[in-house]
């Protein structure tokens, strides 16, 4: 007959790395346009209501994007918002760009910041529709979006700086990165009836790079494969 086993008998559990134990992943929250702000919410219906009578349809609801990710290193919140200085605050600020035009941009009133914010917060997140929306639960898909926050176009917000057929907005930045990381943007929209004006726009100067960043490497590819060739040649030779 076997005896019991003892307490230092018992198998053991297999011992969990920190980042193992952490829920990462990369969460979208869809906030309403102006939500908290009176004049925003005016200004957004009154472009609404031009757009919508420009291009003969239904006026829609307008939504503003934010992301939260949450790593191995913390989570962080990811968003634009206006320039703001209060003393002793840091806010995770990234890069910053004109509003309007860059003339303007010399004036902190016409400036964005984009934020990379480490346990952040996103104003009136109580205001968001359905959200959060997973995007990703993926370790690397997590630590290349943040990494790719630092290289975001500091386009000028409200134009299409970058010919790509719609204004850049905080919306571009979002899907420029969903994009950039190698997740499906595709699979992505706004509530339903719902609009996010610059959406497309970040879609496109993200495909854009991208191929950039392929025919760098491809041609980068040829030239160290020609000097390689070149240099073999020259040693038979010798």
């Amino acid at each position: 007959m076997s005896s019991p086993r003892t307490g230092a008998e018992r198998p053991q559990r297999p011992h969990l790395s920190a980042a193992a134990e952490v829920d990462q992943g990369i969460d979208l929250y869809w906030l309403p346009l102006g939500a908290g702000g009176h004049s925003v919410r005016v200004n957004g219906r009154v472009f609404e209501a031009i757009q919508a009578a420009r291009e003969r349809r239904p006026r829609r609801a307008l939504y503003h994007a934010a992301l939260e990710v949450r790593s191995s290193g913390g989570r962080f919140v990811i968003e634009t918002a206006p320039v703001t200085r209060p003393a002793g605050t840091d806010r995770g600020v990234v890069s910053e760009g004109p509003v309007g035009s860059r003339l303007l941009g010399r004036f902190r009133l016409f400036r964005y910041e984009l934020r990379r914010w480490q346990d952040g917060v996103i104003p009136d997140v109580a205001e968001a529709v359905s959200s959060p929306a997973r995007l990703s639960d993926d370790p690397s898909a997590v630590r290349r979006l943040l990494e790719l926050v630092a290289a975001v176009p500091p386009c000028v917000w409200g134009r299409d700086e970058l010919d790509v057929g719609e204004m850049w907005t905080s919306n571009s930045v979002v899907s420029w990165l969903i994009t950039r990381s190698g997740l499906s943007v595709e699979s992505v929209a706004p509530p339903a009836d719902g609009r996010a004006p610059g959406w497309r726009a970040g879609v496109v100067a993200a495909r854009r790079a991208q191929r950039q960043a392929q025919l760098g490497f491809a041609r980068a590819s040829i030239h160290a494969c020609s000097s390689r060739t070149k240099a073999g040649a020259t040693v038979s030779e010798i």
